[in-house]
């Protein structure tokens, strides 16, 4: 198990959008080479006809992660990292997962569905993104590597009682609740989410 990271690669949510992370990643300290993912099909990356499943999105992030990797994940894009972890847990150092559901039944930690609404404000969402359900509750003990969660107290979508959950679950999880922060608060809160973050890379 690699220490220290030698690439980072921001993960977003359901949007899709690459530059959701850029206020945050601009900010660190840390040297590690950046890069930004974004989901086919969604924001501004281009449909991918070899992309018709969540399993292909978690192929397509396993691709990216060929030396030491951290994965910084929003959202949705936190079940990705943690599925992509699963599979390679040699090569990623840390994991650093914001307002996700971890795979986890939302609805029994008392979280509100985004899906209606979302699929509602984006037609093109394919509906294999929308109806992704999967419990990775049995697993996330194997998640060995040092994870920071970031999570905010005013969040209906990913309450902290998610986070609480996954930080009884991971092995090696710290959580950070925001006073005051959203489901968006990656972005919104980038100085004190960045700080956070260099913070935590800094741990081997």
């Amino acid at each position: 198990m690699y220490s220290s990271p030698s690439k980072l690669l921001f993960l977003p949510g359901a949007s899709g959008s690459t530059r959701f992370w850029k206020p945050a990643g601009e900010l660190l300290v840390h040297p590690a080479q950046q890069v930004y993912v974004g989901w086919p099909g969604l924001g501004s990356t281009p449909a991918d006809p070899g992309v018709t499943s969540f399993a292909d999105l978690v192929a397509r992030v396993m691709v990216e992660i060929d030396q030491p990797t951290a994965l910084v994940a929003q959202s949705m894009g936190g079940v990705v990292a943690m599925l992509a972890a699963l599979e390679r847990p040699e090569l990623v150092t840390h994991l650093v997962l914001t307002a996700t559901s971890g795979g986890m039944d939302m609805e029994s930690l008392g979280a509100q569905d985004w899906r209606p609404l979302f699929a509602e404000a984006n037609l093109v969402v394919p509906q294999w993104f929308i109806d992704y359900r999967e419990d990775l509750t049995p697993r996330l003990a194997e998640l060995r590597m040092p994870t920071l969660l970031l999570w905010g107290d005013d969040d209906p979508i990913s309450p902290v009682s998610v986070g609480q959950r996954l930080a009884a679950l991971l092995p090696r999880a710290e959580l950070h609740v925001f006073p005051g922060g959203d489901h968006r608060l990656a972005k919104i809160l980038a100085t004190e989410v960045a700080s956070l973050i260099d913070r935590h890379l800094a741990k081997g």
